[in-house]
């Protein structure tokens, strides 16, 4: 947690603005007792009006000032722990950015978003009552037993019994109480895992009827956090009634005890009330740090997990010494490329080579697990080859800066993903100045324009997260003009025909093949339909590339790709 809070150094005047502040409310509270006393031994008891009004001024001024500095403690420490919250998220934010997918998979998409909200919010709470109470607090209780001890040595007595019982009761609680708050940000991740998987696979579950066992998988997940919750409230629910009866007690005792003395002429009735105030100071301040050993341990478990994200390093990160392309833009090579995911027993792809050039169209297909996707995955380097290296424009993409290196690249996904917003700024998104006459054009080549014209806000109606008003085949044309609207030299389209009808899919390619003449072109499809054009074809089978080379040279060589092709066409379609 320590680590965590070297982020404060941007907050350093605002921190001793947050000390200096407590600190003087600090003193003003332990003053207050002192005044009381004097009016009333020295006032009430003589029946001087004029003192007890100059003494009651003074106290007024006192607890003014006291209230005064309370306020501009309380709004500097928000400040501050408002701030931190904010930079933490930033931070925690950028560095997820970072990640390779490797990083994301370890992780876990639901835990990000539980450490980036949730347990920042712990840290972030903790930092705003902690400046306060750790200010406050000690002050109170060390100031107070040394007033306390000033007013009356005997009555001391009474706090050297009661402070060690409520110290040994804290360290209890927090001993049963810190494994708890471990286990509830565990079980919270869990909790939204369970509920982002029913969120974003609600169709899958009613297609099968699952409703029923996602009810009870979501019911298990609550009621695991809530009974781990109640536990801990349990506890803190039991730490105040306890607190209060003891310092209820100590009250009793206070009075009792001071009513002896007051009684055999040792103590005054002014001093005895000082006592009591102070003794109600310190007690108060060791339930404000009670409190704290309730925060303390879920802040520690939620900023440990905060930390672990911020010390993954990225595995894919820029080289310290850049090269830019050496050869024709758009040029893009594989050099015997094997690669292989985290933890799997066999590569996902097997010494591939080939080089896709200007002008062309480069088609990779193969059998489901071929390594279709995995292989376009390495070009914008979202992983790192084992073996062999990728170049592009003549330059291997470890040797290049990632953003230099997608700047070139327009990439249409196998799942098209589209953003709250509009139509316009969705296709914006691949071109942050794209003109409206441009996110026009790139429209009606990739055949979306019609049905844009036919919504009643054309080019501005919305999308809804993640576009589930739009159907499958809307949403891959969307993303297809996305990447055609920043005329990048390298378009790579990952399976983006299949949700198309086989009209609509023959009028894009067409419209692609003017608009990309100039550019390289790498189509991932399962239908033989859409590459059967392609200036080349990689067959890839188990990872391995079993034929490259024309549809007609293929159909002779190639018996894999013979046999996808007599799977969907007939022989006269052949012919």
């Amino acid at each position: 947690m320590l680590r965590l809070f070297r982020g404060l150094k941007p907050y350093n005047w605002s921190l001793v603005g947050v000390v200096l502040f407590l600190f003087a409310q600090s003193l003003a509270e332990l003053y207050l007792p002192t005044l009381m006393s004097e009016v009333v031994n020295n006032g009430m008891m003589k029946g001087d009006t004029a003192y007890i009004t100059q003494y009651g001024a003074y106290m007024l001024i006192v607890a003014l000032a006291s209230s005064l500095c309370s306020i501009v403690g309380s709004y500097l420490s928000s400040v501050i722990g408002v701030g931190f919250g904010r930079d933490t998220r930033n931070r925690v934010f950028s560095r997820v950015e970072s990640y390779s997918l490797n990083e994301f998979n370890r992780i876990g998409t639901a835990s990000l978003i539980t450490r980036t909200t949730n347990d920042i919010v712990q840290v972030q709470t903790l930092l705003v009552i902690g400046l306060r109470f750790m200010v406050n607090a000690p002050i109170m209780c060390i100031g107070g037993i040394i007033m306390a001890y000033s007013r009356d040595t005997q009555l001391t007595l009474i706090l050297a019994v009661v402070l060690p019982v409520m110290l040994a009761f804290i360290l209890g609680v927090a001993r049963n109480i810190v494994p708890l708050f471990k286990a509830m940000q565990i079980k919270l991740d869990k909790l939204n895992l369970v509920l982002r998987e029913n969120l974003t696979g609600i169709r899958v579950i009613r297609a099968f009827n699952r409703l029923a066992g996602e009810s009870r998988r979501f019911k298990t997940a609550n009621r695991d956090l809530t009974d781990n919750a109640i536990r801990v409230n349990k506890i803190m629910a039991m730490m105040q009634p306890i607190m209060i009866i003891l310092m209820n007690f100590t009250s009793i005792a206070i009075i009792w005890f001071g009513g002896l003395r007051i009684s055999a002429d040792n103590m005054q009735i002014g001093d005895m009330m000082a006592f009591l105030q102070y003794a109600m100071q310190i007690m108060f301040s060791i339930i404000m740090v009670t409190v704290m050993f309730v925060m303390v341990p879920r802040a520690e478990a939620s900023a440990v997990r905060i930390n672990e994200v911020l010390d993954t390093e990225a595995e894919i990160v820029d080289p310290a010494e850049v090269k830019t392309g050496c050869t024709e833009p758009g040029h893009v090579e594989f050099r015997n490329v094997t690669f292989s995911y985290p933890g799997a027993e066999e590569p996902a792809i097997s010494n591939i080579s080939f080089a896709a050039r200007p002008g062309e169209v480069t088609a990779l297909i193969g059998g489901t697990g071929a390594g279709k996707s995995t292989l376009i995955n390495l070009i914008p380097r979202f992983y790192d080859v084992d073996d062999g290296c990728v170049l592009v424009d003549g330059v291997d993409v470890r040797e290049m800066r990632q953003q230099a290196l997608r700047e070139k690249i327009g990439f249409v996904p196998q799942t098209p993903v589209l953003f709250s917003g509009t139509i316009a700024d969705n296709i914006r998104y691949g071109k942050s100045d794209a003109s409206d006459e441009e996110i026009r054009h790139a429209a009606r080549i990739a055949q979306a324009d019609d049905f844009i014209s036919g919504l009643p806000d054309g080019y501005d109606a919305p999308v809804a997260q993640g576009g589930t008003n739009l159907s499958g085949g809307q949403k891959q044309r969307l993303s297809i003009a996305r990447a055609l609207v920043r005329k990048p030299g390298i378009y790579i389209l990952d399976d983006s025909f299949s949700a198309l009808d086989f009209k609509t899919d023959a009028r894009l390619r067409a419209a692609l093949k003017q608009e990309t003449a100039h550019s390289t072109v790498i189509i991932v499809a399962q239908r033989v339909s859409t590459v059967m054009d392609a200036n080349r074809i990689i067959v890839l089978d188990e990872g391995r590339e079993v034929g490259m080379g024309t549809h007609r040279e293929l159909l002779d060589s190639c018996p894999v790709y013979r046999e996808i092709v007599l799977s969907q066409l007939s022989l006269e379609e052949i012919a």
